[in-house]
């Protein structure tokens, strides 16, 4: 079976999720549509990367890389300026919202030891999942406490969105504040080895100090703290 080319899976992509094309007004990078715009862009970005002796083929637009879970784009450009040229970004194959849940049990904060093969090291950090299309986002937090904690939700709040790199990515995560009864054992096939009890001031701490550095964590217990939902403790 032969493969799709890559500019058409960008005009299938361009057709499917409108929204994540749209040049607003104002736009400081306007993406391109126009056929010689587009050949004019790629041949600008062409050019750059000969000066830097880097490979011509990152230069072509379209899908640069696509799996189950992410695609990567190199869009045609037009540049503040006026000046052409391609720009690379990624999108979640989910096409919804991830979640990231903040567990607190009989006041404290559940936060658990997690290993990252991006970063090849264990993080202190807070359950969180991938969007899966067709589930709101509230029934995925509560799944995703389940297979990762064994914990069932007793109340969500809802802590808004984040986005999590606005320079490359273009996901949307929803941030949830999850009071639970009781938690169970943690899922081990999902690199998963420790629950830890830690009173929020201990997480502000360990913030603070740089221990904790998971992004998504660091913004749930703020938003949480900031709104005064996590006492004094």
């Amino acid at each position: 079976m032969s493969e799709v080319p890559d500019d058409l899976r960008y005009r299938e992509l361009r057709d499917r999720l409108p929204e994540l094309f749209v040049n607003p007004p104002g736009a400081a990078v306007e993406i391109l549509d126009d056929p010689a715009e587009v050949a004019a862009a790629e041949r600008a970005k062409v050019e750059a990367l000969r000066a830097r002796g880097l490979p011509e083929e990152w230069g072509r637009s379209g899908v640069a890389y696509q799996d189950e879970w992410l695609t990567l784009l190199r869009d045609p450009v037009r540049f503040p300026g006026g000046g052409l040229g391609t720009y690379i970004r990624a999108i979640s194959m989910g096409g919804t919202y991830g979640v990231v849940l903040l567990p607190v049990l009989d006041g404290a904060v559940v936060l658990i030891e997690h290993f990252r093969h991006a970063t090849r090291r264990w993080h202190l950090e807070a359950p969180r999942g991938f969007g899966e299309p067709g589930v709101p986002a509230e029934e995925q937090a509560a799944r995703e406490l389940r297979e990762e904690i064994g914990a069932e939700v007793v109340r969500l709040v809802d802590l808004g969105v984040l986005h999590p790199d606005t320079g490359t990515s273009t996901d949307e995560v929803r941030l949830f504040l999850a009071e639970v009864a009781a938690v169970g054992e943690p899922d081990a096939r999902e690199g998963i080895r420790a629950l830890r009890r830690c009173p929020p001031a201990e997480v502000g701490a360990l913030i603070r100090d740089g221990v904790l550095t998971d992004s998504f964590t660091i913004a749930a217990w703020t938003r949480a703290h900031l709104r005064g939902l996590l006492g004094d403790g």
